[in-house]
């Protein structure tokens, strides 16, 4: 068990006594608060093919993607376990379709008014995206690889503004 001197600065999870709590964040103002990110599955050719043609068996894989993604964003506190339950203003998701290599990129955006920030909400959104396009795809290409989900930016509240750099 940790104590208070051994609990590194900035870890708000962990109490005086190194137990796990959910933050209090009742006397922080509320704020517009984004959070942006995303993640890349890696596939064949032809799977890509595929999927930009809207051709894939179970029906349009992007379209399914982007309504579990927005799911996802809305459930993040019932997955995280020291996550808030926030009222979103706001879940888009978009796709980036590379050649080089055969890949979507998937970007979540969320929004809030609130008083904690969106960023859990942001990254299962993209998770959630990309394990969908897995789902819909998987019996024709197994050895697609998720990789790279990462918050891209963040800003609103007292922490301010987190851009990540080029890629």
């Amino acid at each position: 068990m940790r104590t208070k001197s051994s609990t590194p600065q900035g870890l708000t999870h962990f109490d005086a006594k190194g137990s796990a709590h959910m933050v209090d964040v009742g006397a922080k103002p509320a704020t517009h608060r984004v959070a942006i990110a995303s993640g890349r599955i890696v596939m064949k050719p032809a799977t890509l093919r595929l999927i930009r043609a809207g051709a894939a068996k179970k029906g349009d894989v992007l379209g399914v993607a982007r309504i579990a993604a927005v799911q996802a964003a809305k459930r993040a506190a019932e997955l995280i376990p020291l996550a808030h339950p926030i009222a979103l203003t706001r879940v888009a998701v978009d796709f980036e379709l590379n050649r080089k290599p055969a890949s979507v990129r998937v970007i979540a955006r969320v929004e809030c008014r609130g008083q904690t920030g969106v960023e859990m909400e942001a990254l299962t959104a993209t998770a959630v995206g990309l394990l969908t396009i897995y789902d819909m795809v998987k019996a024709l290409d197994r050895g697609m690889t998720l990789t790279g989900i990462r918050l891209e930016e963040k800003h609103g509240g007292k922490s301010g503004v987190f851009r990540r750099g080029p890629r």
